[in-house]
């Protein structure tokens, strides 16, 4: 009986040990890339306006 008490909670434990680790290794690598005229759309499409949403909303507010 002793076991299930002590088996759960360590079960608990190892899990989240195993999620650290996994969290740790298959992180992604931070971006450091700045926007760019790259990112800008020059012919005009019919996703023209979506695009141009969805870059507006990717950017950070000026400060």
């Amino acid at each position: 009986m002793v076991w299930l008490v002590i088996g759960g909670p360590l079960t608990v434990v190892v899990a989240s040990l195993a999620t650290a680790v996994i969290a740790y290794k298959g992180a992604d690598q931070v971006i450091v890339d700045t926007p760019s005229a790259r990112h800008v759309v020059t012919t005009p499409t019919s996703d023209t306006p979506a695009m141009q949403a969805r870059n507006h909303a990717a950017t950070a507010a000026p400060r």
